[in-house]
């Protein structure tokens, strides 16, 4: 393990730091451990209140909306470059932070979030407007302009990764941004708040609040000056921030819950589909909006895959995130491992067949559940309904492809879907038919900053990645220029 060298963990306001208002701190605690990290600052509502301001002022009045689009582009490149250099210190905040396992921050996290970074720098000078062909003697066309102040309220699953996502697409376009990170997982994101300043992020286009959501992130939904809100976290809390943001009419993105069926067919590779399986709900440690915690299998291989997951499952090493063999880490919080654990007992309790897992791994003092697969699921269950967002898969039947769809959609959620068949037909014909926003074909949990990503149904709306993300941060304008 890197040595860490922890942020300065007050608040990130008009390129200064601050602490707390009122004082305030936090605590950031170890999930393998269960020890204290560092206090954070724990910021008021008056804190936002000036976040806003300093934003509002730099979006106003200082040079970023106006700079040249290359010269934007430029600055992103640079960020990306310095979190490149900075990629083991990152990663090592970002896994005492989360508990993940350093080799998923440092090979895949950082590295995504460098690669969105460049990505989005790439397209400052290729976001444009058009000459409209209308009636009349008129010279028509559009601008697509920023919004304003952003407020991007990110979870503690992807602490540094989803932070970026949001805020390399609303830099890009000359917003600028207020980062509400999660308060269990703030390391990482006031590191790259300190690499955006040395990048050259001109003061208040970049601030960062660390503490209570439902303190500072909800006086960023009830500040008229905040134009937009991005938000990637539960249902429930994606609701209330509707509610929150009907005040203002702000502009919304959500990326919610989910609970994504994997299914399974006969003439699959079984090897190359038990590997997606295992990826798919104990990647992260089950703490991914797109697990595949629905597990469907065709009843002709069902009984011979799910002994293969068995086996595979039982010969995950879990511990230590920084030992290179671990593959599953630490819960984020001891909350969030007992509410795992209460969902595996109602499983139970409901009539599932617990495969294997299905408690604690006592290991120090840290917050692990072992992996867990329950079999002989029925749709009803509270394990196949609700989203669990932990290492619990619910293995469920089908004998036909029109079978398959029915369970896969007959859900609340619609973020994701995973298909394992050689036949392209199905592969083409089902991908039409699910209600999912992203569905793999015969692979799980691959991501690129080009390929759109978001939700059907109750998993939101809006789309991050890609250019469609671009349209979320930007209003059309159509100018009319009368030539007679």
């Amino acid at each position: 393990m890197t040595t860490p060298v922890f942020p300065n963990t007050n608040l990130l306001i008009a390129g200064e730091r601050f602490p707390a208002s009122n004082g305030a701190v936090h605590p950031t605690i170890n999930p393998a451990t269960a020890e204290k990290l560092i206090d954070v600052a724990s910021a008021t509502a008056e804190d936002a209140r000036k976040a806003v301001d300093a934003a509002h002022n730099a979006f106003r009045h200082g040079p970023w909306p106006g700079l040249p689009a290359t010269e934007r582009g430029r600055i992103l490149y640079k960020l990306a470059d310095l979190l490149e250099t900075h990629a083991d210190e990152v990663a090592t905040l970002e896994s005492l932070d989360n508990g993940k396992p350093f080799f998923e921050s440092r090979r895949i996290d950082v590295p995504l979030a460098v690669e969105a970074l460049r990505y989005y720098a790439g397209w400052a000078n290729k976001v444009h407007g058009e000459v409209l062909p209308v009636r009349g003697q008129f010279h028509t066309y559009t601008r697509h302009e920023p919004l304003g102040v952003v407020a991007a309220i990110t979870p503690w699953n992807f602490p540094l990764l989803l932070s970026v996502y949001k805020v390399a697409a609303a830099l890009t376009v000359g917003n600028t941004v207020v980062l509400k990170p999660a308060e269990l997982t703030p390391l990482s994101c006031l590191r790259f708040g300190e690499l955006g300043i040395e990048a050259g992020l001109p003061p208040g286009v970049l601030n960062i609040l660390t503490g209570k959501g439902s303190v500072a992130g909800q006086a960023l939904l009830e500040d008229p000056r905040v134009a937009k809100v991005a938000f990637t976290g539960s249902t429930p809390v994606g609701k209330s921030i509707m509610k929150s943001a009907a005040d203002t009419l702000k502009r919304l993105s959500l990326e919610l819950g989910g609970k994504s069926a994997n299914i399974v067919f006969g003439d699959a590779d079984l090897k190359a589909a038990v590997r997606g399986a295992i990826n798919g709900i104990f990647y992260g440690k089950g703490e991914i909006c797109t697990a595949g915690s629905r597990l469907l299998l065709h009843e002709s291989i069902h009984d011979e895959f799910v002994e293969m997951l068995k086996t595979t499952a039982e010969g995950m090493k879990q511990g230590d995130p920084f030992d290179p063999k671990t593959r599953i880490g630490a819960q984020v919080s001891e909350a969030h491992m007992n509410s795992i654990l209460a969902y595996i007992a109602q499983g139970c309790d409901q009539g599932a067949r617990l495969v294997t897992g299905g408690e604690r791994n006592v290991i120090g003092n840290g917050f692990f559940v072992k992996p867990t697969i329950f079999d002989n699921v029925t749709p009803g269950m509270t394990i196949a309904q609700e989203e669990i967002f932990g290492p619990v898969v619910a293995v469920m039947k089908f004998s036909s492809d029109d079978d398959a769809i029915a369970l896969a959609n007959d859900h609340m959620y619609g973020l994701a879907a995973g298909l394992w068949t050689n036949d392209l037909r199905r592969a083409h014909r089902l991908s039409a038919r699910l209600e999912a926003g992203t569905v793999w074909v015969n692979t799980y949990n691959f991501y690129d900053p080009a390929a759109p990503f978001g939700g059907y149904k109750q998993s939101g709306f809006g789309r991050e990645l890609g250019m469609h993300a671009l349209s979320e941060y930007t209003q059309t304008k159509t100018v009319w220029i009368d030539l007679n």
